[in-house]
């Protein structure tokens, strides 16, 4: 338990060094939209901006990924099917094909949903899910915010994606074997699923490991 008190601890001092990159660097840089391989869009976690993603975005940009942002989500704390309709508008407008969804948390719901619902031109080729709580957290229930609520493994939307299992296959899942915030984990049935020996929820998107996996997972475009 004192463990599992100090990984809690180490999450939550990640998330106030990039909440203060966020203040002090809003800007998206301008070199992330120069690549000749597949896009990649980010999706953030909700209360989060799309710096949390930045370590990951730095290191697909250097190989040569154009990086995309969606401003227009800010912290993420609108509904899944709000911000999936919001994150196709970004696709659309910007007529990309052939997109690889990067996601942390409720970003990875938000793009399965996209996958099922808001894409039928089928600009989404994959999606590289980090610590998505595609089964819901048991600790939602106990928040009064609905952002937060909506995690509940009984929320009429968690309820419906899970139930649709059909995008699975161009899901891949990538989660550590503690994580604070997900206890039942992030394994999501018919989808390429990488445990890794790590605890926490936010700490894993700087850890090197992971970043490979999201790299492979893009595959050769």
């Amino acid at each position: 338990m004192i463990a599992h008190g100090w990984y809690w601890l180490l999450d939550y001092v990640y998330v106030v060094y990039w909440q203060l990159r966020h203040v002090v660097g809003r800007g998206v840089p301008e070199y992330f939209s120069v690549g000749e391989r597949m896009p990649v869009l980010l999706l953030p976690g909700v209360y989060e901006t799309w710096q949390f993603l930045r370590p990951i975005a730095e290191r697909l940009n250097a190989r040569g990924h154009p990086v995309h942002v969606v401003r227009e989500l800010g912290y993420n704390r609108s509904t899944i099917p709000d911000a999936a309709a919001v994150a196709q508008r970004y696709l659309e407008s910007h007529d990309l094909r052939h997109v690889a969804l990067v996601a942390h948390s409720k970003g990875g719901l938000v793009g399965k949903h996209m996958m099922l619902f808001n894409d039928p031109s089928g600009r989404i080729d994959r999606l590289v899910a980090i610590a998505t709580p595609f089964g819901g957290s048991r600790y939602a229930r106990f928040f009064v915010n609905p952002a937060v609520r909506a995690f509940s493994p009984t929320a009429p939307v968690l309820s419906m994606l899970a139930a649709h299992a059909d995008v699975n296959a161009r899901i891949t899942s990538l989660f550590g074997d503690f994580d604070p915030h997900i206890p039942v984990g992030s394994r999501l049935e018919g989808a390429v699923n990488i445990e890794f020996s790590l605890s926490g929820h936010f700490r894993i998107l700087g850890d090197s490991d992971v970043q490979q996996a999201v790299e492979n997972a893009l595959g050769v475009d």
